[in-house]
């Protein structure tokens, strides 16, 4: 049974196996951080709405390796920041992956973060910040413009909304590294207002699934690279983009 809990052992055996099967090769180091992580997630997931996934087949496929996916667009960028990271998908998930770069982890829900603070330190993590506030006003407050060389983000807003969010961090040559459902196709047809405005060009589509209980999961990550800088009227306040998305 997919749902059944696994002892430690074999939830560190099961997730490598399927970390291999993607090409996706973790240190014992890694495998057990993703295992204290995973048991924080269920422990806190009883206090506060973390995740609806809550079983150990569930946690490994569709969060861990779900947003280790993202490591086949991942090239030389150093410093990363998640918007609306939630539980920390994907943002911390990489920053476990990749020890040697910097994430950055924004969030509007403070008890969320608490969380991923205990996990910072519980795991002993060095290359994480976290950040509480909404992504319209922190990079103006905290003076955070195109200061990353990439954005990552997972199930936050239709793809315009989240661009006007998210690019504004991003240096010029970067990107937004944007995972989304099988839906995708409609919502880059939404997008082509936003991408013109926001100065961005969608270069890369990488396409994956996953089965579970013999259903398919069809998974895109794209690849939005930021041509030109921001126009620094966006993004606008949280009322005009819902009400008014690009």
């Amino acid at each position: 049974m997919k749902n059944e809990s696994l002892s430690k052992e074999e939830f560190k055996e099961k997730l490598c196996k399927e970390a291999s099967n993607k090409n996706i090769n973790l240190s014992d180091e890694q495998l057990e951080k993703l295992y204290q992580y995973k048991e924080l997630l269920v422990e806190w997931n009883e206090k506060i709405n973390l995740t609806a996934i809550t079983d150990d087949y569930g946690i490994i496929v569709k969060h861990f390796i779900d947003c280790l996916e993202c490591t086949k667009v991942i090239k030389n960028e150093e410093t990363f920041i998640d918007v609306g990271t939630g539980a920390g998908f994907p943002g911390l998930v990489l920053a476990i992956f990749y020890p040697n770069k910097e994430f950055t982890l924004l969030d509007a829900l403070n008890k969320r973060l608490i969380f991923l603070e205990e996990v910072i330190n519980k795991l002993n993590i060095k290359n994480v910040k976290i950040i509480h506030g909404r992504a319209e006003e922190i990079v103006r407050i905290n003076n955070l413009y195109q200061s990353f060389d990439a954005s990552v983000s997972r199930a936050v807003a239709q793809l315009p909304i989240l661009l006007e969010y998210t690019s504004p961090y991003v240096k010029v040559g970067g990107k937004c590294i944007v995972m989304k459902g099988d839906n995708v196709e409609e919502e880059i047809k939404l997008s082509n207002n936003a991408l013109n405005i926001l100065n961005l060009k969608i270069n890369d589509k990488y396409e994956y699934s996953y089965t579970i209980d013999n259903e398919v999961y069809n998974r895109v990550i794209l690849c939005v690279e930021k041509c030109d800088d921001t126009n620094t009227r966006y993004p606008r306040n949280y009322g005009q983009i819902k009400k008014k998305p690009l």
